[in-house]
């Protein structure tokens, strides 16, 4: 299995549209990758927002990212994030 962590940033005053897209991506994701294990956002002590991912296996993965919903939905955070998201990917030791 593969693991993947997103740090985020939503700009200042844009919180509430920048949440709004990503749990109506979560719910597309989790709809229709059945490779896909987990797909939820967090928020930490600091208002910052980090994307928890769990995937079978790399075509489960490769997947999420050329997914229909994925590539209609992720333009729409662009204009409430602030900077690029952070990726580490780990892999599930067990």
């Amino acid at each position: 299995m593969i693991a993947v962590i997103a740090r985020l940033k939503a700009k200042a005053g844009n919180e509430a549209q920048f949440e709004s897209a990503m749990l109506e991506l979560a719910g597309q994701v989790r709809a229709k990758e059945a490779g896909n294990q987990l797909y939820t956002l967090c928020r930490d002590a600091d208002g910052g927002y980090v994307m928890l991912e769990l995937y079978e296996d790399e075509a489960s993965l490769a997947a999420h990212g050329q997914s229909d919903h994925f590539r209609e939905l992720a333009p729409q955070l662009g204009p409430h994030m602030d900077g690029r998201p952070q990726i580490e990917r780990l892999e599930v030791v067990g």
